[in-house]
């Protein structure tokens, strides 16, 4: 077992794993963490990130972020953030490169539509969707369905948000591929994940704000110009101004945002010191059962993130080019899954045979599985060859 002898005493140690669903012969060269992150790197979930999009649809340029550079980049935050604080890097890393494995082509507009089309039988919910893959849907290994993966990676990638379960929801709220698995896999629901699961949940935060931000100026969905009067990006972009008056376009972008992307960064690791110093926890255990997260923004950072966020959702998310994505999303999932939930056979024949043996409850969940799991540009093509007699199938 490798352990590492800079680990504060709250950090997830390797050596206290609580193990996995299948028990394994650990690596003598690898922690489990590490054995954790390299599965899902080298999972097929995680190869269709290439070519799956946020905000945009695959096709319409190389520039702008996919889920997989978008999980490259929150694992890149997340490790170094673990790294200065002395926590677990591999599990944090791990956290942060699963945590869109979920996801379905055309980004969250893709999720409403199979979330509408699944409203008879359960609904669908990314997160939920991320555990299906790693513990069933991902089939490399002989000995078991899914990665295998490490309760503490799967505690992360269930609760990185915080807990599950309160006063007011219960188990039987829960999308179900929680559910199932926390019966017989407990992963304290109702408590907050680890410091590392935590911080990889506001590197995401971090990532996509500057990162929209990059791909909506490149888009020409605004400019600038337009961010003068924004908060925490407006007097960064003043200060460039005033240093390198006169400077190129792309480099006065990329040196605002640069600048943005380490404030936050800044400001995230003042607030968890912070904290941590005031809650003293003395180990892993501790930091889950403490009632409030010990990783955070400041009050401050989070009232300018959301000033951010707003301008977004404004001028970006509902820009008339991205409602027309949302359009499409929509009607191509739409048309798809009742065909497919009709008539399996149209499935290719691995998952038709699967389908064979499940009652109609069964068949919608593989239906939604199939299609969460294609990419923009494949959920296009299937659509087309489905539906276009001028297609060949």
């Amino acid at each position: 077992m490798i352990e590492s002898d800079r680990l504060r005493p709250y950090a997830v140690h390797p050596s206290r794993t609580r193990g996995r669903i299948v028990c394994e012969e650990e690596s003598r060269h690898r922690s489990p963490h590490q054995r954790d992150r390299d599965r899902i790197l080298h999972s097929a979930a995680f190869r269709k990130l290439m070519h799956k999009t946020q905000v945009f649809v695959a096709h319409e340029g190389d520039y702008y972020r996919t889920r997989l550079t978008h999980s490259l980049e929150v694992a890149q935050i997340a490790r170094s953030a673990a790294r200065s604080l002395g926590l677990n890097e591999d599990l944090a890393e791990a956290v942060a490169l699963a945590h869109d494995l979920g996801h379905t082509p055309f980004g969250h507009a893709g999720e409403d539509a199979l979330d509408a089309a699944m409203s008879a039988y359960g609904g669908f919910d990314h997160n939920a969707q991320a555990l299906r893959i790693v513990t069933h849907l991902e089939r490399r290994y002989a000995d078991f369905d899914g990665l295998n993966l490490t309760w503490e990676t799967l505690e992360g990638l269930v609760k990185h948000n915080g807990p599950l379960l309160s006063p007011g929801i219960t188990r039987a709220d829960l999308p179900f591929a929680i559910r199932d698995l926390g019966a017989g896999f407990d992963l304290e629901l109702d408590t907050h994940a680890s410091l590392e699961a935590q911080i990889a949940a506001l590197a995401d935060d971090i990532a996509y704000n500057v990162h929209d931000l990059d791909d909506g100026l490149q888009a020409s969905f605004f400019t600038l110009d337009e961010l003068h009067d924004l908060p925490l990006i407006g007097p960064i972009l003043a200060d460039v101004d005033a240093l390198y008056p006169g400077t190129a376009p792309r480099r006065r972008k990329h040196e605002a945002l640069r600048r943005l992307f380490s404030v936050m960064v800044e400001d995230l690791m003042r607030e968890t010191v912070s904290r941590i110093e005031r809650a003293a926890p003395d180990s892993a255990i501790a930091v889950r059962r403490h009632p409030a997260p010990l990783a955070a923004f400041s009050g401050s950072m989070i009232e300018g993130m959301n000033g951010i966020r707003a301008f977004l959702k404004a001028r970006m998310y509902r820009h008339f080019r991205v409602n027309r994505m949302t359009v499409k999303a929509h009607a191509v999932i739409a048309e798809m899954f009742p065909l497919l939930l009709g008539m399996p056979n149209l499935l290719p024949e691995d998952w038709a045979a699967e389908a064979a043996d499940l009652d109609r409850t069964g068949k919608a969940r593989l239906v939604a599985d199939y299609i969460a799991g294609m990419t923009d540009r494949y959920a296009l093509d299937e659509h087309r060859r489905m539906t276009d007699p001028y297609t060949r199938c």
